[in-house]
């Protein structure tokens, strides 16, 4: 337990999935099942080999069955007591999953080949993800079970494999009860199935664990623990330590073995340690021999850095003090559903990285080890949490069904597999749970936080808990390294007078909600409101029942050292959980993201980035200045900036001078003119640096009929390698070219060439069209497209129509 003035170091490297690295070697060779599956929503008997699954669909994996629709409000609706106010109420729930048809049975079949299969050969298949409650078969025999969706699995099926090692049947069925979520869970295979092939003498999936004892800026310690199954005594292990250069900087043997463990020591000098900033890898290769012939070889990707917790002070990575300027995110990818592609992740990420944001929260679920990865590269810290409930339910049909059997392998799989990747500094155990509050909620935390400890005592541990009172009452609070608490900002302080931490994370903050483009007057500080659109208003002023603007948490990071950062709730908007209007049809999507479901950034992105990217100036206007009808009304203008001052013009009409100041938290972030007099023509900022002179302006106008497309992309080049993406922007604008903020026009589309039309959205939580049909409504003048790469090369060309306007189209190469 951390005592003021005591520092608790925790240090570590680690590995990315091998599912990323672990390719092809003349003794391993590892492989995923992406084409040639069948699918099937019947409920059948289909395990057996001879079965005929001819009149089957033909899908590719990763696969969402879900996510194609249609929307319904009775799809998974769900009745669920809520306590505000100290009233409990049930409530009817219509869109709480999504409002997508996730329930129910799904089968999938294909067959796969083991080239030169013999029964020396080790043949493992793993489950990144299976959604969920999957049971496997190979040729027609039961090879594994694994309930829980979001976890990766892993099983041996060399005994049932057909002698030959060819046209082996893989059959997977997968049910998903009502009542099993709080948000979109998705359904189906949705993350990658691998089949890893090695000797019998080899390193088992996750098999390795790297740590570093002891780092400086001359030189780090680094410590390989190998296992290695059906080991003898003639079994020993090489490894050599890459730098991101592919150059060997340390190697060494072992002849050591202590229950088919081994150890091994390298000193690496002058090491580049992994940070946002600076998101430098190594990778140890090592391989292992029997009698002196090699017999496996297995590459750990990792990265140098230590972290550190120090009372009164704060976090601190690699000797250097930083607050978590980090979001919580869903799994689902917007439009594309909870089917995990690596370029919808970067993209996610690359929006995320420019607003500033360094830090992930896998709410409330094991991530896709893509995700992992990618943080890694990009330069992400990351929290992960595995569970949304323990042993008493929060949904009919949650995982507390499973908790007590299955909690610690899900725990230990969790941590095996990510305890090597440099971007994972904290693990949660949990959120929300309904046991915070009871007496044996104490001991189920014990029971996570000790396996934790158990596995990797590298990293703290933490909680998201919402009943602070509580928690600081039964010790909970205090048996975490980092007491994580979800809103109740007004109990921070309490917390850390309580507390022998003296420390505070905000392990889930803000839960402001806007709809992107949509604003309400006059804008007004208010929780909990609901206007007749079923919309949220993006003066940004709007929050629930439970939590706070962003305002607030800017303030508790700014005004206290022992506060040690934030994860906004959330990101991205995701499927589901359509507060305030959970109860109100036809929204089903979230309106808590800072960027939309579309992929397009709220007002609220920049208000963020204001504040927390420091490498690049932010002047953001807003409202849009379409307001016909309201001539001669007051219409005050907002603006979000990292400048102290700017001035405000209306058609060259000055509104003066606005200062942030410390006469509200509003005024202490936001420049805000509440007195303007909406008329149609130009709005200009410009903004001034600490001493009055000019730095940047600027500039909106109302926008005239819409005249003509826009297609802009995020790439203009993506891989041939069949699952690349491209998004592409699309908004309308007037003749002169000003975008037409308050457009709904119909937009279809077609695709030509080296690629294929994958989905669209526009980020109205409202909105039925379907994703993947090629046209949707813009919402706010915009929607994006989204096109996916072909297998060969060529260009993918888009083209874009609409009724009453010039269409456009765009050229991607595909290479």
């Amino acid at each position: 337990m951390l005592q003021k003035n005591l520092l608790i170091t925790f240090l570590l490297i680690l590995l990315i999935g091998c599912s990323a690295i672990q390719k092809q070697s003349s003794h391993r060779n590892e492989y995923l099942l992406e084409e040639g599956w069948k699918f099937s929503r019947n409920d059948t008997t289909a395990s057996y080999t001879e079965f005929d699954d001819s009149n089957w669909q033909d899908v590719t994996v990763p696969h969402d069955w879900a996510i194609y629709g249609p929307f319904s409000m009775s799809n998974d609706l769900q009745k669920v007591a809520i306590t505000q106010n100290l009233e409990k109420e049930a409530t009817l729930k219509t869109g709480r999953t999504g409002a997508l048809p996730y329930v129910g049975v799904g089968w999938y079949r294909t067959s796969f080949d083991v080239d030169n299969y013999d029964k020396d050969k080790t043949v493992k298949i793993l489950f990144d993800g299976a959604m969920s409650e999957a049971q496997v078969f190979v040729n027609g025999k039961k090879a594994c079970f694994w309930p829980y969706g979001y976890n990766s699995f892993h099983c041996d099926i060399s005994e049932y494999l057909n002698e030959s090692g060819k046209n082996n049947t893989l059959a997977v069925r997968l049910e998903n009860q009502p009542e099993s979520s709080r948000w979109y869970p998705g359904a189906g295979l949705y993350r990658n199935v691998h089949i890893i092939v090695t000797g019998k003498i080899h390193i088992p999936v996750w098999g390795t664990h790297v740590t570093t004892p002891e780092v400086s800026d001359e030189q780090a310690k680094v410590v390989l623990v190998t296992k290695v199954e059906n080991c003898n005594v003639n079994v020993t292990v090489s490894t050599d330590i890459l730098d991101s250069n592919n150059q060997v900087v340390a190697t060494g043997n072992s002849f050591q073995m202590n229950e088919n463990v081994f150890t091994q020591e390298f000193q690496i000098k002058n090491p580049n340690l992994w940070s946002p900033e600076n998101p430098s890898l190594y990778k140890a290769v090592t391989k292992v021999y029997d009698n002196k012939k090699q017999v496996d070889e297995y590459v750990t990707r990792f990265g140098v850095r230590t972290i550190e917790l120090i009372a009164d002070e704060g976090f601190f990575l690699n000797g250097k003090k930083r607050k978590f300027r980090g979001v919580c995110n869903h799994h689902d990818l917007g439009p594309l559903g909870a089917a995990v592609n690596k370029a919808a992740i970067r993209r996610q990420l690359t929006m995320l990285k420019d607003m500033g944001c360094d830090a992930i929260r896998t709410s409330h679920n094991m991530p896709a080890p893509e995700l992992v990865e990618l943080c890694d590269e990009m330069g992400f810290m990351m929290m992960l949490e595995p569970f949304d409930e323990w042993d008493i339910a929060k949904c009919k049909n949650g995982y507390h069904r499973f908790f007590n059997q299955w909690a610690e392998k899900d725990m230990v799989n969790m941590l095996h597999h990510f305890r090597n990747n440099p971007s994972v500094v904290m693990w949660s155990i949990g959120n929300e749970v309904p046991s915070q509050c009871r007496k044996e909620g104490f001991e189920v935390a014990k029971f996570l936080h000790d396996i934790c400890k158990r596995e990797d005592p590298t990293r703290p541990i933490t909680c998201g808990m919402d009943q602070v009172l509580c928690v600081l009452k039964n010790g909970i609070a205090n048996l975490l390294d980092v007491p994580g608490f979800n809103y109740r900002v007004h109990l921070y302080q309490q917390a850390y007078d309580t507390l022998s931490h003296k420390l505070v994370l905000g392990s889930e903050t803000a839960s402001t909600v806007s709809s992107r483009g949509i604003y309400k007057f006059p804008p007004e500080i208010a929780a909990n409101v609901k206007h007749d659109d079923n919309q949220c208003s993006s003066y940004d002023l709007e929050y629930c029942w439970w939590s706070n603007l962003p305002d607030n948490d800017f303030a508790m990071a700014d005004d206290h050292n022992w506060t040690i950062g934030q994860f906004v709730w959330t990101g991205f908007d995701y499927l589901g959980e359509p507060t305030p209007y959970d109860g109100s049809w036809p929204n089903h999507s979230s309106m808590f993201g800072i960027i939309d479901l579309a992929s397009i950034p709220k007002d609220r992105y920049y208000l963020y980035r204001s504040q927390w990217n420091s490498n690049e100036n932010t002047l953001h206007i807003l409202p849009h200045w379409n307001w016909e009808g309201r001539e001669g009304l007051v219409t005050p203008v907002f603006v979000y900036t990292n400048f102290k001052s700017a001035e405000l013009f209306v058609n060259g009409k000055s509104y003066g001078v606005q200062h942030k100041n410390d006469s509200t938290l509003q005024n202490r972030y936001r420049l805000m003119w509440n007195n303007v007099v909406y008329e149609p023509g130009e709005v200009k900022v410009v903004a001034y640096d600490n001493n009055g002179i000019k730095k940047q302006e600027a500039v909106m106008r109302t926008a005239g009929k819409p005249a003509r497309i826009v297609l802009t992309a995020d790439r203009m080049v993506i891989n041939a390698d069949g699952n690349d993406l491209a998004y592409i922007n699309v908004k309308v604008v007037d003749k002169d070219g000003n975008p037409c903020p308050i457009d709904s026009s119909l937009i279809k589309f077609s695709v030509n060439g080296a690629g294929t039309y994958k989905a669209a959205a526009n980020g109205d939580p409202t909105c039925l069209d379907l994703f993947h049909l090629p046209q949707m409504h813009l919402f706010s003048g915009q929607l994006t497209a989204i096109v996916q790469a072909a297998s060969n090369k060529g260009n993918l060309i888009l083209s874009a129509s609409a009724d009453n306007m010039d269409g456009s189209h765009i050229t991607i190469k595909v290479e």
